[in-house]
């Protein structure tokens, strides 16, 4: 593990994947610094969420290389060693929340560091229960996924990501299935790593979110990154038509 920070922590070079005939992403070039904050919009199916599953390996991709802390993955699941230690360096968030109904809480967390990482339950509990202090609901440890609500589930969600200890974070629309009230806990949560200077990879509408803790903002359209910059000029002066347009009718709702 690289402790060179001015190093890249991920690269995507020339990343194409297919579904079938369709060409999901086109020629990705993407390079994402350590601590970075990175936001990624952009209409439905523009392979926003495609994108971020390439890096830790959930999707395969048939050209081009992904590089994820100097482990190199190649098409179609190549480099089987470097797929798996990407996926411990990796923690991924989903649209739902994806936890073991049948565990508690702080089974649910504890689960991966124990059996990926080899350490004494001892040791993922005391974690597990720092991890819940961390993102506010200490006090939900011993109970199921379904007595919570869903922005409690998806607090859970990031607290089991967080405890495999990752060097980034990817987040798919993490508030997209939560009720409106629950949006700004998890919003939070997510602030706060930002400011703790977790690397993330972040799809979503929250363009208010967006804009205030994103180093850099990224529109994809029809698979290709169109365009990129800071937030602000993103947002108040895109340059690229199809950016115009998709800002045109997000940000009047």
């Amino acid at each position: 593990m690289s402790d060179d920070t001015s190093n890249p922590i991920v690269v995507m070079e020339r990343v194409n994947k297919y579904f079938g005939s369709l060409h999901v992403l086109q020629d990705v070039d993407l390079s994402v610094d350590p601590g970075e904050v990175i936001v990624i919009i952009g209409a439905s199916g523009s392979g926003k969420s495609t994108l971020i599953r390439c890096i830790n390996g959930l999707e395969p991709f048939q050209g081009g290389a992904i590089e994820v802390d100097d482990h190199r993955l190649v098409p179609d699941g190549g480099g089987r060693s470097a797929l798996q230690a990407i996926r411990t360096e990796v923690g991924m968030v989903f649209q739902q929340f994806n936890l073991f109904p049948h565990r508690k809480v702080l089974d649910n967390i504890t689960l991966a560091p124990v059996k990926v990482r080899g350490w004494s339950w001892e040791r993922a509990t005391e974690n597990a229960q720092r991890l819940l202090e961390r993102v506010g609901i200490a006090d939900q440890a011993d109970k199921y996924p379904s007595q919570l609500s869903g922005g409690q589930q998806q607090r859970v969600a990031i607290a089991r990501s967080l405890a495999m200890e990752p060097r980034v974070m990817l987040f798919d629309e993490p508030t997209s299935a939560l009720d409106p009230e629950m949006i700004g806990e998890v919003l939070d949560v997510m602030r706060e790593l930002a400011r703790e200077g977790m690397t993330m990879l972040v799809v979503t509408h929250e363009m208010g979110f967006a804009r205030e803790v994103a180093h850099r903002a990224i529109y994809i359209h029809g698979g290709r990154i169109v365009e990129q910059g800071r937030p602000e000029a993103v947002f108040d002066n895109p340059q690229n038509e199809r950016t115009q347009a998709f800002l045109s009718r997000v940000l009047k709702h």
